[in-house]
């Protein structure tokens, strides 16, 4: 009998170019060890990223998505970050239109000084998708 092989969720993460991505490259070059389930889109902002965006990836077979952005005052776009977190308020709704747990999406607040923040995040997410399995639009 074969070993079932146990579920590893696949992650989109839309990082700011200025506070996040430097984080994550931070958690790399300082050799902290993190899951390898997160495929990371880089973005100058995480104002820019739409709610369309988020839903798409969700529906089209990623078990969740991570959006980063630079703490609150932090922002090289002034506000930016603002309006990715109202953004997050539209994105909990469309969740529940598609039938999708909230846990699903998760916004963060990482500098590029957080490279072990960063880390935890992407652990605590994994390890939270394990929980609620595969998407419903999985293929």
């Amino acid at each position: 009998m074969e070993e079932q092989e146990e579920y590893e969720p696949l992650i989109v993460a839309f990082l700011c170019n200025w506070c996040s991505y430097a984080g994550a490259d931070l958690a790399g070059t300082s050799r902290i060890q993190y899951p390898p389930n997160i495929r990371v889109i880089r973005v100058m902002c995480s104002g820019m990223v739409h709610p369309n965006l988020v839903i798409n990836a969700l529906t089209k077979g990623a078990d969740g998505v991570l959006m980063c952005g630079c703490h609150p005052g932090d922002c090289h776009y002034l506000e930016g970050n603002l309006r990715a977190e109202a953004r997050s308020e539209a994105i909990d709704l469309m969740l529940v239109d598609f039938g999708l747990e909230p846990e699903r999406y998760r916004l963060e607040w990482v500098s590029a000084s957080e490279g072990d923040k960063f880390a935890k995040v992407v652990t605590e997410m994994v390890e939270q998708l394990k929980g609620l399995g595969p998407s419903p639009y999985k293929m």
